[in-house]
């Protein structure tokens, strides 16, 4: 238990009786607590955006018809993700930060590392959609509005998503029947399975073994299948005839590709931390976390409206400004 954030007797007291709800402490930014209230400023800012962002590109896909399209559908979809993803986290972070509320009983951090990793999942299903989207746009131009239809990628995008969530059950719910030692201090401001199972007293094997299993089978499944994707594109882009034709096709990536690295670099930076880096400070670990959950929320919506011609011209239209030419964004 880390010395910046002891524990009153009374806190210990209660955490040994609560034996079918045990609580658990989430420490936030342990050795910060006098600059908290400088914290909260860039964390409450990176909420707003994510938050506002998001919420505003799924109101546009809505609202207008001409954006009624698979493309867009996918879209709708990463926003949906990414604002859940920044919703989940919502509660015990910003209650550290304004209610210096530590304490979450195990049922509501269930729920909230249920919804953590559910997303997370949801969102690397949505990226590699979008890649297939891409690679039909790219390599099978004349066949690409027979294969995707709109109802086509709702259908396979509702079935590949909620793969994750599915097989995140027994994880979570497993959880509930394990008994717990100690203090029971959590490293971040909010719940991971990979943290609360090393609090476990008991052997956690299967559910070690289980969830190593879920992640290779969906989120680094899902990263080798979007460099293939890439693979493919990168091939037939090669082939065209002029530079001008091959930067037009590539740039109709860039979007997606940003949304890809900056999903999926700190995913696997903070994998490699929790494997490799238990010695690590501890700054590192909360840096990492950090900038896995709250970035890649909080950047999303920015780079699709600057990069996609479409909306970026219904954001003119909102703002009254003049259409903005394709040439003056790149």
């Amino acid at each position: 238990m880390p010395a910046q954030y002891p524990l009153s007797p009374q806190s210990v007291v209660l955490s040994n009786i609560t034996q079918f709800s045990p609580m658990f402490f989430l420490t936030g930014f342990p050795g910060l607590e006098a600059i908290e209230h400088w914290i909260f400023i860039p964390f409450f800012l990176m909420y707003l955006v994510a938050i506002s962002g998001n919420c505003f590109i799924l109101i546009i896909i809505k609202t207008n018809p001409r954006l009624h399209k698979p493309m867009y559908y996918l879209l709708s979809f990463l926003a949906f993700t990414d604002l859940g993803l920044s919703v989940s986290t919502l509660p015990t972070t910003m209650g550290i930060f304004w209610f210096k509320s530590h304490g979450v009983y195990l049922a509501a951090c269930q729920i909230q590392m249920f919804c953590i990793h559910s997303f997370s999942f949801m969102e690397s299903s949505v990226l590699l959609i979008m890649s297939f989207d891409r690679c039909l746009a790219i390599c099978h131009p004349l066949r690409y509005s027979v294969i995707i239809t709109s109802q086509r990628v709702i259908r396979t995008g509702l079935a590949v998503i909620f793969r994750g969530p599915v097989a995140l059950v027994p994880l979570v719910v497993l959880l509930k029947t394990f008994p717990y030692c100690g203090p029971r201090v959590l490293s971040h401001s909010f719940c991971l399975h990979q943290e609360v199972i090393h609090l476990a007293c008991t052997d956690t094997t299967f559910n070690n073994l289980y969830g190593l299993s879920v992640v290779a089978f969906t989120m680094m499944l899902d990263l080798v299948l979007i460099a293939l994707s890439y693979g493919v594109i990168l091939r037939t882009v090669a082939r065209l005839a002029s530079q001008e034709e091959q930067l037009r096709a590539f740039q109709t990536c860039t979007s997606h590709i940003c949304a890809v690295l900056i999903f999926f670099v700190p995913m696997v930076g903070l994998s490699l931390v929790h494997r490799f880096g238990k010695h690590a400070p501890l700054a590192v670990h909360l840096l990492m976390a950090n900038v896995y959950l709250f970035v890649p929320p909080m950047l999303n919506p920015i780079i699709y409206s600057i990069k996609t011609k479409e909306i970026r011209h219904v954001i003119s239209k909102l703002l009254g400004l003049k259409k903005v030419s394709a040439a003056s964004w790149g």
